[in-house]
């Protein structure tokens, strides 16, 4: 598991690799909660995720609730079709605005 995180034009931008699940999740959210707390638009490049459990969707959950608690916005990018349906199952693709690259996320803002 690999995060790493960024500030590109005033957005926060969180490229996440490997998978995000049980043992992942709270890695994965302890680094994202301290990477949020002063920066209200997030783009989460999903692009090399390869998998994501119910941990995983909670913890996308949890950042998608603290970036709006404060009137912000988040953006994933480059979603697989695997993560892309489980997310439309579960009803979480209708929190997030969804992009196929970062550059073309950062044009959500």
């Amino acid at each position: 598991m690999q995060i790493e995180v960024k500030v590109e034009n005033d957005i926060l931008v969180i490229v996440i690799e490997g998978s995000i699940d049980s043992k992942t999740a709270s890695e994965v959210q302890q680094k994202i909660l301290e990477s949020i707390q002063d920066n209200i638009n997030v783009i989460m490049d999903l692009s090399k995720v390869d998998f994501v459990s119910s941990a995983g969707l909670r913890v996308l959950l949890m950042v998608y609730r603290a970036i709006k608690s404060k009137d912000g916005k988040v953006v994933l990018a480059g979603v697989s079709e695997e993560i892309t349906d489980v997310m439309s199952i579960t009803g979480f693709i209708n929190f997030f605005e969804i992009s196929e690259t970062i550059d073309s996320a950062h044009k959500l803002f």
